[in-house]
């Protein structure tokens, strides 16, 4: 058997034409997966999709392995299968293996928290984060802040997923040239073709190309992890050549294999600040709607830690890279470890596994493009368009609307990516992960008490969202003057953090403190329209059929 196994990798051939046998792969399964989308539409049919439960959350209806799917398309974007291996090969372990704990950690998140707000928002018809909060604290005004922030969190995400399709279209030898037309027009026409079946699918469109994203991507996770380790010389050898790499590294530019002691706060709220904020996300909120009980969700939550054991081994693969000797160099010879991942594979595979894989990460990059689409637009549509512009609108009206602003999400993320340096959409996506962190109070806090006062959960969200805004600004690096990172010291401990998690903290301070000081000025609570039995409701639950504002007589609990 070792006889038929090479034990010497194949040189690194970067920049060396098209390669076609995998960029006609990659066409065919992106074709495919086109006419997937489009019949979507008729899966699960429902009367009509005019209404915002059915095209924007799939009819409420999504069993146990839908959900998984959905959320683990959702969770796991192409830039996650980009960004991960491509920190461990560039960065070393702070940066790059912090993923893995952190979607360890939000799982417990869903399992609790995550089927609360699926039973009140069962309950009482809510479509987005901001619903609920507008209905438990009666607050149009932070309604109005949490919709805003999940908007501005979720734009630059959406434009990250066209970084990971551009850098399978680099490694294939695709997008080349001075032309700027001709050299996007691939991208362009994959977001065109993105664009036109979430519009007409909806959310069962993602939902059902994440089967083929999800199936593809456990196909070649598990195939690399067997197959490259022996090529390149087996996991010690794997394992000496990034402690030679860290050992060589500069004093300037450090590449630990290990999280060393200076870097350990960096590394836990990093981890820890990510995991609470994931599920804070619109698109995250609107695949645990999406699910068809409260016990899918919990359900889900025992099965989802499969994929951090995929994006484990994933992560690895940035350290293969580093034995196998990869030369990740994009157009002009110009060094760009984002291009690592594809580029082994290239380097390793045959052209048409090489394409497989690459169709797994443009692929990939669809489905959280779509689901983050939609949810962006729902947002908008019920939390500005209905509640500030057109109270009455009718729910074919709030369809018709999320729909049009789908594709307006869509082209702004695509001239965002174009017209802007890629590093821009990086920074901006680091800076929305603490933007959005800072709706954790109003949103989580409120699923089991309304002691928080509504004023105080908005001026400590305002006040967060300076602190973070500020530090994140005075970050540069040498390619960027602002926005370079997340981490600054945090205040009183002297040591470097995540600067979302010390927003958080303050958020958390102010809210608290300023609640104290509303009661005591006696200041009206907002009117709370849940009642306790709310958050217990599931699916098969008779109370859940007819609702009873109050049923046990159980408020102001």
């Amino acid at each position: 058997m070792n006889a038929l196994i090479p034990q010497v990798a194949n040189p690194s051939r970067p920049n060396s034409g098209v390669h076609s046998v995998a960029l006609t792969v990659l066409i065919v399964l992106f074709l495919l997966v086109t006419v997937i989308g489009f019949l979507a539409s008729r899966w699960r049919k429902a009367d009509s999709l005019d209404s915002l439960d059915e095209w924007g959350l799939g009819g409420r209806s999504f069993g146990t392995w839908v959900t998984w799917f959905l959320l683990g398309g959702d969770l796991y974007t192409a830039y996650t299968f980009v960004a991960v291996p491509a920190a461990m090969y560039a960065l070393g372990a702070v940066s790059g293996f912090f993923a893995v704990p952190y979607t360890i950690v939000a799982y417990p998140i869903i399992f609790f928290f995550m089927s609360r707000l699926w039973s009140v928002s069962h309950r009482h018809g809510y479509v987005t984060g901001a619903d609920f909060v507008r209905g438990r604290y009666g607050s149009r005004g932070l309604s109005l802040a949490i919709a805003i922030t999940g908007i501005l969190a979720t734009l630059p995400y959406i434009a990250l997923q066209l970084v990971g399709i551009q850098a399978v279209l680099e490694v294939a030898g695709v997008g080349g040239g001075s032309n700027w037309f001709v050299k996007d027009i691939p991208l362009i026409i994959a977001f065109a073709v993105l664009a036109a079946y979430t519009y007409t699918s909806g959310l069962r469109a993602p939902a059902i190309i994440a089967f083929v994203k999800d199936g593809l991507i456990y196909l070649v996770i598990i195939v690399a992890i067997i197959y490259l380790p022996s090529k390149v010389g087996g996991w010690g050898h794997i394992f000496d050549a990034v402690n030679a790499k860290s050992a060589a590294a500069p004093a300037g530019k450090p590449f630990p294999a290990t999280v060393p002691k200076p870097a350990q706060w960096t590394y836990i709220t990093l981890a820890f600040g990510s995991a609470l904020a994931l599920f804070m996300y619109p698109h995250s909120i609107t695949a645990v709607l999406a699910s068809k009980s409260r016990k899918t969700i919990r359900r889900n939550a025992a099965i989802l830690p499969a994929y951090s054991l995929a994006l484990a081994l994933l992560a690895l693969l940035g350290w293969v890279a580093i034995a196998a000797g990869t030369k990740p160099l994009g157009f002009g010879n110009k060094p760009n470890a984002q291009l690592v991942v594809p580029q082994l594979f290239l380097d390793q595979f045959p052209g048409w596994f090489a394409g497989v894989a690459f169709a797994a990460i443009a692929i990939g990059a669809l489905v959280p493009a779509a689901i983050m689409s939609i949810a962006a637009s729902n947002t908008f549509t019920r939390n500005i368009y209905k509640e500030w512009l057109k109270p009455d609108a009718t729910p074919q009206e709030e369809a018709k609307i999320s729909k049009l602003v789908s594709l307006v999400v869509k082209v702004f993320a695509v001239g965002f990516v174009l017209a802007l340096d890629k590093q821009n959409a990086i920074n901006f996506q680091l800076l929305g992960g603490i933007w959005i962190l800072q709706t954790f109070p109003a949103i989580v806090v409120g699923l089991y008490t309304k002691w928080l006062h509504r004023w105080a959960l908005l001026i400590g969200w305002a006040v967060a969202m300076i602190y973070g805004t500020w530090k994140a600004f005075g970050i540069s690096s040498a390619t960027t003057s602002h926005f370079a990172g997340s981490s600054a010291i945090i205040p009183g401990i002297n040591q470097l953090g995540y600067i979302g998690a010390t927003a958080l903290a303050l958020n958390f301070i102010v809210a608290v403190v300023l609640t104290f000081v509303f009661r005591a000025m006696k200041t009206p609570y907002g009117h709370d329209e849940t009642a306790k039995i709310d958050y217990f409701a599931d699916s098969e639950d008779p109370r859940a059929a007819v609702y009873n504002r109050d049923p046990l007589g159980q408020d102001n609990f």
